[in-house]
């Protein structure tokens, strides 16, 4: 790297071939270490975050020194703390705030109140001031939203009572940090009266009213009017604009951003777009978020951890002890049994995410935990830390506790999912709604099949909306939008309106969700049919060679639901269903290469078709999926295909039979072992011989 003077003074900066940017060794450090440990956690089945914990640990300035600049580091979390809170207020939601607002108020509100006053008086007790001990309070009282939810989402215990309740005492912390960020300044040393801490937490509540009523009011309409361009980018960088100039302006009338980034989410859940706008922000908060919990990890002194073990070991047995306790106290007042009782209580025995951002407000306002300097610092640090990395165990003991105590019922379908939405099972996702989504979702219901309706046009939505179809607003490419749609528990996903890559896209996305649902595809054009069945699509209705119900029958088809009659004397094929074949490993014959994924070209024999002919048995060709008749029939058609083409190797399409012939090597391969999508899986009914 060297450095030049322009002939306007202006000094400009060169990197030289090869010469590495300052910025990118603990950069590359950070996402590299992210991602090993956090890989290696989640094959050791322990939550990426843990990883993400350990590699902050691993790389930080404290350890291996691979990282010794924090200051960029620090930027980076506190984006992904402001895209954490804005997605907690987007999916909270007032509606969703509102239906559990007695467990959120009464468990929610005393398991924070009794808490904060215990540690207080314990710490009393031991010669703390109030000041300290309240703020050390603050800091206990509150739990990790995100390991705690991640943890009850991936044992499916969200929509239990256990789970039930934990996210309403969480919601309940998770409002009180906006609280507690407002208080804490007012304790430090330099704090104000209590008539300024009044004056403060009155033009808190106005920012709140003021943010409120836009919610209600503008913004549901400007989102309205950005979704009408059917533009990811632009709705994404609309959402990021709401969030960020949301917490800016209340940052600018003295409140946390923090509040802001939180409001930001509430204004958005009140629009028809929120999970739209959820799905456009996850890839960014979770990338953030990563880095946050790295910067925690990093924050931890092995040394101090050492050298101080009693004192951090004393921590983490006080906060278990006491949270576990007041928890407790604070939940069974809702009645939910003494096994839910137990078990929320560990669930939330340990210290948050957010606590790390209300201790860097202490140490502005003059504070530290239980008044003991840089010391309480660290060992705040090491007590979350360690207590982060305990909760999987802590929630384990929960779970043994509720199969104990918690009288058994009798199992029932939930009625519900953990939001209060309705649980989606056994329906069809339609990805679009064009002419044929249209035609397709009248012909479904009219069979009262189910439908979930996913589109990014405004005008669709509230069409089919209007037609009585569930819908669901967003990019059908995002994992949020498509759980909310319910894919993975759908029966069929169809995408009968995009071009065959972005068909290809959402289709390997679906896949990932859902390995058993059938995804039919009717692209706008002819597309590549093997980069299709690379991905999972298991039918595609061509829009050059089927009629408009080609797409209704096909997705009756998947349903297993029936289709038609054939006529007498023919077979019945259905010719959306791709068709892929291999021949067995170490089996190959020179002509494989020509094999490709094929859709059968006719019901039945197109020639014998063609010229009111029978046949006897129906051969697909794997080059190009023509269908002919066999050598016992009269015609033999699929040999003189072959013959006309050299298309080397044919399939039959008999019911039952999963072999492929090659007519230059005349040798026969048979596929029992269903690794292949064979074409007798396709629906058929045969006639004649």
């Amino acid at each position: 790297m060297f450095e030049f003077d322009v002939p306007t003074g202006t000094q400009v900066t060169v990197l030289a071939a090869g010469g590495v940017p300052e910025y990118l060794t603990p950069t590359a450090a950070l996402v590299v270490a992210a991602f090993v440990i956090g890989f290696a956690s989640v094959r050791a089945r322990v939550l990426p975050i843990v990883g993400f914990l350990l590699a902050g640990v691993l790389i930080g300035p404290n350890a291996l020194g691979l990282v010794q600049e924090q200051e960029a580091v620090d930027i980076a979390a506190e984006v992904g703390v402001i895209l954490l809170l804005f997605t907690i207020g987007i999916e909270f939601s007032l509606a969703r705030l509102t239906r559990i607002r007695r467990a959120v108020l009464v468990g929610g509100g005393l398991q924070v109140g009794l808490t904060s006053l215990a540690v207080l008086g314990l710490l009393a007790a031991f010669g703390v001031g109030w000041r300290e001990g309240l703020f050390t309070g603050f800091l206990v009282a509150l739990s990790s939203t995100a390991i705690v939810l991640k943890l009850l989402g991936d044992s499916g215990r969200a929509g239990t009572p256990t789970g039930q309740t934990a996210t309403a005492v969480l919601i309940f912390q998770d409002l009180a940090v906006v609280a507690m960020v407002l208080v804490v300044p007012m304790l430090g040393t330099d704090g104000g009266t209590p008539g300024e801490l009044g004056l403060a937490v009155a033009r808190a509540l106005g920012i709140i009213v003021l943010v409120l009523v836009v919610a209600r009011r503008v913004m549901p309409r400007v989102l309205e009017v950005v979704a009408r361009q059917c533009s990811p980018e632009i709705f994404l960088l609309a959402v990021m604009a709401i969030c960020l100039g949301t917490a800016y302006l209340t940052a600018l009338a003295g409140v946390s951003v923090s509040l802001g980034a939180f409001l930001a989410g509430l204004v958005v859940s009140e629009s028809r777009h929120s999970d739209h706008a959820l799905g456009e922000i996850l890839p960014l908060q979770i990338l953030f978020s990563a880095v946050f919990f790295v910067s925690v990890g990093m924050l931890l002194d092995v040394g101090f951890l050492v050298s101080h073990l009693p004192l951090v070991l004393g921590a983490v047995a006080f906060v278990v002890v006491v949270k576990f306790l007041v928890t407790a106290v604070s939940v069974a007042v809702l009645r939910p049994g003494t096994g839910v009782t137990i078990a929320t209580a560990l669930l939330l025995a340990q210290v948050g995410e957010f606590s790390f951002v209300l201790q860097g407000v202490g140490e502005d306002a003059g504070l530290s935990p239980a008044g003991l300097g840089e010391d309480g610092r660290q060992a705040v640090v090491a007590t979350t830390v360690l207590l982060m990395l305990a909760t999987p165990l802590l929630a384990g003991l929960g779970r043994g506790a509720e199969r104990r105590w918690q009288p058994r019922r009798p199992a029932r379908a939930p009625a519900a999912g953990a939001g209060g939405d309705p649980v989606r099972t056994g329906h069809v996702v339609i990805s679009g709604w064009g002419d044929a989504a249209r035609a397709l979702a009248a012909d479904l219901r009219g069979m009262h099949v189910p439908v979930v309706v996913l589109t990014l046009n405004p005008d669709g939505a509230a069409e089919a909306e209007e037609a009585g179809h569930d819908v669901v607003r967003g990019d059908s490419t995002k994992q949020h939008v498509l759980d909310t749609a319910g894919v993975s528990a759908a029966a069929v996903v169809v995408l009968p309106e995009d071009d065959p890559e972005t068909a290809a896209h959402i289709a390997a996305v679906v896949r990932g969700i859902n390995p058993t649902a059938q995804i039919v595809v009717r692209p706008t054009v002819e597309g590549d049919l093997e980069a299709l069945a690379e991905v999972g699509v298991d039918r595609v209705v061509s829009p050059r060679r089927t009629s408009s119900a080609a797409l209704a029958h096909s997705v009756l088809g998947a349903l297993d639901r029936p289709i038609g009659t054939p006529a007498p004397g023919a077979g019945w094929i259905d010719t959306t269903r791709l068709v892929t074949w291999r021949p067995p490993e170490g089996e190959e014959c020179p002509h494989v290469v020509e094999v490709e994924a094929v859709l059968p070209s006719a019901k039945g024999c197109e020639d014998c078709l063609r010229t009111g002919d029978t046949w006897v048995h129906l051969r697909l060709c794997l080059s190009c999926g023509y269908v002919g008749c066999c050598d016992s029939s009269p015609n033999r058609h699929a040999r003189a295909h072959h013959e006309a083409t050299e298309h080397p190797i044919i399939a039959s399409l008999e019911p039952g039979e999963t072999w492929a012939y090659c007519f230059l090597d005349d040798r026969t391969w048979e596929r029992p072992d269903g690794s292949v999508r064979w074409p007798a899986t396709a629906r058929m009914a045969t006639a004649g011989g």
